[in-house]
């Protein structure tokens, strides 16, 4: 199984428009942080998206990734949707609907800000296309297997929403987390990899600070935890050097193979 971090950044990304920070002008090529998304390659090379975020038609060609075979949603906010009409290019490729997931409401969300992909009453244009998209519900700890992949949502809250993490497999991977409920914690033990949101030092009121994030990763006990949804207020190598054995900065295009 593979796990390729595709972005990293919080919703400004980083570098941050109109800033100069020491963190936005870093030379290191990990301080480039495009928005939160993530690839779960099978052995078999079947392939999930998670989110599809303003960058990923760029994240994609970065990775070298020309289809997937789902799409699994965390929730609906902008910077983890708005690049859905580049999934265009691949349900073209496809010739075929591309499967896509989340909690019902994330879907519902997705049909009533992009009406044209999944309205079938809504056609484009002679020499034009939109997305070819399949929506599927999902239901809170209930596996489902997509692309041959068992795929187990976790809900996390996150302000008013309900944001859908995932296990898939050995995998675990949680974003815009608030809080990670016992339960959930309980369905992501046993996980080798966990990919976790981590925001400031201070508490925030509806994202997992640093520290709270490194205590989740300690009560799931993964063999290597990546910290994403990173800030231009910390800089790569230093947050790397601060962080206990065994939990990470993501930085895009990080690659996991177990």
């Amino acid at each position: 199984m593979r796990l390729v971090i595709l972005g990293s950044g919080t919703s400004f990304g980083v570098p941050v428009v109109g800033c100069r920070c020491e963190v936005c002008t870093s030379d290191d090529p990990r301080d480039k942080r495009t928005r939160v998304a993530a690839l779960i390659e099978s052995d078999d090379g079947r392939r999930l998206l998670i989110d599809t975020p303003p960058e990923v038609r760029l994240q994609l060609l970065v990775a070298g990734v020309g289809d997937i075979d789902a799409v699994l949603y965390t929730h609906e906010h902008a910077d983890h949707t708005h690049g859905i009409d580049d999934l265009r290019a691949l349900s073209a490729r496809r010739k075929a609907d591309v499967p896509v997931y989340g909690s019902g409401e994330t879907l519902l969300q997705l049909t009533r800000r992009f009406p044209y992909i999944f309205d079938d009453r809504i056609q484009p244009p002679p020499g034009s296309s939109k997305p070819r998209l399949r929506p599927t519900p999902l239901t809170s700890f209930e596996p489902v297997d997509v692309a041959g992949m068992r795929v187990v949502p976790l809900p996390v809250p996150h302000g008013d929403v309900t944001v859908f993490g995932y296990r898939v497999g050995d995998v675990g991977y949680v974003t815009d987390a608030k809080a990670v409920p016992l339960d959930v914690v309980e369905h992501l033990r046993g996980v080798r990899v966990l990919v976790l949101n981590a925001l400031f030092d201070q508490p925030h009121p509806t994202h997992l600070s640093i520290p709270e994030a490194v205590a989740v990763a300690a009560a799931v006990g993964a063999e290597q935890t990546f910290l994403t949804h990173l800030t231009h207020r910390h800089g790569y190598a230093v947050l790397a050097r601060r962080l206990p054995v065994g939990v990470a900065p993501a930085h895009d295009g990080l690659t996991f193979v177990f």
